[in-house]
């Protein structure tokens, strides 16, 4: 491949798919990743170490018997929904009512086996009501179920103190009140909680002023907005920025709420294998070359989609090769840092200044405050023409109440933090623990024999459980210890990929990680968890393919 030109990446290897796939870029392919126009602006890092990231496959044993536990589930969940038509066991789930018998049916039987036959068997193991902070320790209300999960009580018992390793709180700053929250509390006095308008009317507050100016210098762009759900973010701004006649080419494990946006927004959507280059670059050379369907008119817009840290993988986007291909392919790039914002980069400014790299690089720019910041909401960032062009035509914008104010003094209490404007380094002090307590908890996974996926330095971090029966016990015993996971399966993950996923915090100690840590390796003897071989994968097809067949 040719040089993108603007210095942009690589030097051509892109192409070199040996290179690429096993992670270990050369130094001056990594140096030549560094954009020119970064360079001049000053930045002070620049990221000159291996990509790391493992993906390794598990043992041929391990997949027959998660596949054969799936199908004798199958078989059981037929047999139950048989003796349920009869009316030899009870059947519990959302029926039509007897006068609707006629009606086209609102609950389709076959869409719910899945939920029927095995989720609610180990449902138990979701929607935990929590009664605290979400802190690194965190109170649980004790519930059980008198009828396998279908419905549950609580028993009046709070299991207290237990060990936060699910939340997203990766700075810690989602935390029980304290004086450092003053501000938070004056504003909640002074505004209220409610806005009770939208943004093009009545509801653009100075405090949504005051964020959105502190959010661009964070980032270093010219302007942003900001919004009140991170989803909606997502899925209500992408169909203002694209429509019919568009392209967008999407990243196959984007969040739900890039699908759903790209979906609305009636444009044509093509999917590029995760992280792909060559995969990227054939679909974008294909729509240069052939232009819409039938028509054959050149697309309006081509639009990148990718993430930043990808929330189920662990994997972070390789950010260098998807701006030098947009930039030679003139495609515009839409980045989502709900999971890298905070978390990633030495001043914790997310995955473009994890690999030193110039913001303007990225056509729209947009995250979270719900992982980092210990709030809610999103944001979109970029050129001060793209923010102009959404307080009009977003729908976030136009039809979403505005961000509570309490919760934007929260945004800006933490960024400040971050930045170092409060007069502290405590930011910055927060993004370095994070780093550590991530390597140290991945490298000791790496080293009890388990199979974790992701990039070293991702602080989510999932451990493939593969067979949905030791999904349940998984999570069922490590509560028993006081320690609460997120574990997930089917759909949100492939069928034999079921995992935990860890989410890294810098309030986590030492002491805390290690008291996990003994009681994985535990129950990693138990259960027969470590399925490691140090072997690597031949899923990440990820980076090594050459040839694949792209489904339109």
């Amino acid at each position: 491949m040719a040089n993108s030109g603007g210095g942009a990446v690589c030097n051509g290897n892109l192409h070199n798919h040996k290179k690429q796939s096993d992670g270990l870029p050369s130094e001056n392919c990594t140096k030549n990743g560094i954009l020119k126009e970064a360079q001049q602006n000053g930045k002070p890092h620049f990221y000159n170490k291996p990509i790391v990231e493992s993906f390794e496959e598990a043992p041929l044993h391990v997949l027959v018997f998660t596949y054969m536990g799936y199908g004798i589930g199958t078989l059981f969940g037929y047999l139950r929904d048989f003796l349920r038509s009869r009316g030899i066991e009870k059947c519990n789930a959302a029926v039509e009512r007897e006068e609707q018998k006629d009606f086209v049916p609102l609950y389709q039987n076959f869409e719910n086996f899945y939920t029927r036959n095995l989720y609610m068997r180990i449902r138990d193991n979701w929607n935990r009501p929590i009664c605290s902070a979400p802190g690194a320790l965190f109170d649980v209300m004790e519930r059980v179920s008198d009828d396998y999960n279908w419905t549950f009580r609580f028993t009046g018992r709070i299991i207290k103190d237990v060990i936060n390793m699910g939340s997203y709180n990766f700075l810690g700053l989602a935390a029980r009140y304290d004086e450092s929250m003053r501000t938070v509390k004056d504003v909640l006095e002074s505004h209220g909680v409610g806005v009770a308008s939208t943004r093009c009317e009545m509801g653009t507050l100075n405090k949504h002023k005051e964020l959105e100016d502190l959010v661009a210098k964070f980032l270093n762009v010219e302007a942003a907005m900001v919004f009140g759900m991170g989803f909606a973010t997502n899925s209500m701004n992408i169909p203002a920025l694209v429509g019919k006649g568009c392209l967008i080419l999407s990243d196959e494990l984007n969040h739900a709420s890039l699908v759903l946006g790209a979906r609305i927004s009636g444009a044509t959507i093509r999917i590029f294998k995760h992280n792909n280059m060559q995969s990227l670059e054939k679909l974008l050379r294909d729509a240069i070359i052939y232009g819409q369907p039938r028509t054959r008119r050149a697309w309006k817009k081509i639009l990148i989609l990718v993430e930043g840290v990808y929330s189920m993988e662990g994997s972070i986007v390789r950010l260098p090769q998807i701006v030098a291909l947009k930039k030679k392919y003139k495609a515009y790039l839409y980045i989502d840092e709900a999971h890298s914002i905070g978390s990633l980069g030495p001043t914790g400014r997310g995955v473009v200044e994890f690999f030193g790299m110039d913001p303007q690089d990225v056509d729209v720019l947009m995250g979270t405050f719900t992982k980092s910041f210990g709030a809610a909401g999103g944001y979109i960032a970029g050129r001060k023409d793209l923010v102009d062009y959404l307080q009009v035509h977003s729908h976030s914008a136009a039809y979403a109440t505005s961000m509570s104010p309490p919760v934007a003094e929260q945004i800006i209490r933490s960024m400040k933090l971050i930045m170092g404007l409060d007069g502290t380094t405590q930011g910055l002090q927060r993004v370095r623990q994070l780093a550590k307590n991530t390597r140290y908890f991945r490298q000791r996974l790496n080293e009890m024999g388990f199979i974790v996926y992701g990039n070293e330095e991702s602080p989510v971090i999932p451990l493939l459980l593969y067979m949905p029966s030791k999904v349940a016990a998984f999570a069922r015993h490590l509560l028993n210890r006081k320690i609460g996971v997120v574990v997930v399966g089917f759909p949100a993950t492939p069928l034999a990929e079921a995992r935990a996923r860890f989410c890294l915090s810098a309030a986590h100690t030492r002491e805390m990680l290690d008291t996990v840590l003994e009681a994985l390796d535990e129950m990693g003897d138990l259960l027969q968890l470590k399925y490691s071989r140090h072997r690597k994968s031949a899923r990440p097809e990820l980076y090594d393919e050459t040839s694949f067949e792209l489904d339109d």
